[in-house]
């Protein structure tokens, strides 16, 4: 048996995979949870195999913060399942050591599949994704740009291009106020645009944000 927890900000999607596996005889669930202190307080009680984990999940500022979880708790698996494009957000998860990046369009036997896979050891992300890492330095231009960025740089440009301020971006963060003006400078200078604007406008063309 599988014992599994899910964190998701939304209700319609803790009741959506309850239902999906009430009848299923190798998963079950131990612990529903929407925010990120509740989902540390479930991973150090009981014993979770698996973890789904939104990126998007209240309390999660960045992909390091899901390094830290990975790092806290080794014994549980971690698969992303969240709206935020995997082209751009799965490379980094990967590097943090995350097992499988499901994207929420998947079809839920996808899902199924990968926490099976995940728990019998293997490494579960799109061929697209696996494509993207083997071919870092070719492709579309596109491609290109958002290489370039690190995941702390998209982590900040995806708060910025939520209308965030430097000093809200820096608490969330746990940063200094002025190492964020840092990293907005290095994204202007990377993506090739001169304010915040277009800066916003050229995430968004890229499917950053």
């Amino acid at each position: 048996m599988i014992k599994l927890c899910l964190a998701d900000n939304h209700p319609v999607v803790h009741y959506g995979m309850k239902s999906y596996f009430s009848d299923n005889p190798q998963i079950s669930f131990v612990g529903v949870v929407n925010n990120l202190e509740s989902l540390l307080d479930v991973l150090s009680k009981k014993t979770v195999d698996a973890a789904v984990i939104d990126l998007e999940l209240d309390g999660l500022t960045s992909i390091s913060s899901v390094k830290s979880l990975i790092k806290e708790f080794p014994e549980t698996k971690v698969i992303i399942f969240t709206n935020l494009a995997e082209q751009i957000y799965a490379p980094n998860a990967l590097k943090a050591g995350v097992s499988a990046y499901v994207h929420k369009s998947a079809k839920m036997e996808e899902l199924e599949s990968a926490i099976k896979k995940v728990n019998e050891g293997e490494v579960v992300f799109s061929d697209t994704v696996k494509k993207n890492l083997a071919l870092l330095n070719k492709g579309k231009k596109s491609e290109r740009l958002y290489r370039k960025l690190s995941s702390r740089e998209i982590e900040v440009l995806r708060y910025l291009s939520e209308g965030k301020k430097n000093k809200e971006i820096a608490r969330l963060l746990d940063l200094n106020e002025k190492t964020i003006s840092t990293y907005k400078l290095r994204l202007l200078t990377k993506l090739h645009v001169t304010n915040l604007v277009d800066l916003v406008n050229k995430a968004k063309t890229l499917d950053i944000v």
